[in-house]
């Protein structure tokens, strides 16, 4: 669909009869856009947008005539968390559209909402090994209670923990482990720091696409800092050996 050259204009077998009420309706005073114009902001193609309204991924814009429809800031917010789930999570549309629908259950609580979006970019992530006697999640579970962390120790970020726990004890490095702690706590200001630049936005969709971002984006950008320091640490220490 992104490979037509050309961008045909807005037919109404394309959209519903109207658009839906509430935000998606347009608002006084925000943006008002022809489906061209939302195209080229975005920098989503014009079929592309077609495609996502007849999926149910986006809704339809305002009619404003039998063949033209008008498109707000609430249609530029979904383009751009698409865009990100897609080209920055990795996500398959079937899993978008659990992304979106959690999104639009207001009812549900904003940390429900974020953990959930998390756990779509579980794939991006490799298997670590098995934890046969169950050390490494005895681990993780006395780790989260000394540190008062509200997170159960079945939740899927702590079973992942204890498989990279169980890694270091297979390859005989289970010393390095020592220093758990350490990781926790520098952990807890890397995640204050990460809610910090997720709640600078209101919107629904403002949130979860900076979810999306910080932590795909976010991780390389802790590793490559985590490199840096290592370089300078060993400096400190190593230089005049």
């Amino acid at each position: 669909m992104e490979g037509e050259s050309q961008e045909p204009d807005l037919e109404i077998r394309d959209i519903p009869e109207a658009a839906p009420e509430g935000r998606w309706g347009g608002r006084e005073g925000e943006s008002a856009l022809r489906i061209g114009e939302l195209s080229r902001t975005t920098g989503v193609p014009v079929p592309t947008i077609k495609f996502y309204v007849r999926e149910g991924l986006l809704p339809a814009g305002e009619l404003t005539s039998p063949n033209q429809a008008r498109y707000g800031d609430a249609h530029l917010r979904r383009l751009r968390l698409i865009r990100a789930l897609l080209e920055v999570g990795g996500l398959s549309l079937g899993s978008i559209r659990k992304v979106l629908e959690v999104v639009e259950d207001t009812g549900r609580p904003v940390h429900e909402m974020l953990g959930t979006t998390a756990r779509t970019l579980d794939h991006l992530y490799p298997d670590a090994v098995e934890d046969p006697h169950g050390e490494a999640r005895r681990m993780v579970a006395d780790l989260i209670e000394r540190r008062g962390w509200h997170i159960s120790p079945e939740h899927p970020a702590a079973v992942e923990t204890a498989a990279a726990v169980a890694s270091f004890t297979a390859v005989g490095h289970e010393d390095y482990l020592e220093s758990l702690d350490d990781f926790a706590a520098a952990s807890e200001r890397i995640a204050e720091a990460d809610l910090g630049y997720v709640a600078r936005r209101v919107e629904r969709e403002d949130l979860v696409e900076r979810v999306v971002v910080g932590t795909v984006l976010g991780d390389a950008l802790l590793a490559a800092l985590r490199r840096m320091a290592q370089v300078d640490a060993s400096a400190r220490r190593y230089d005049n050996a």
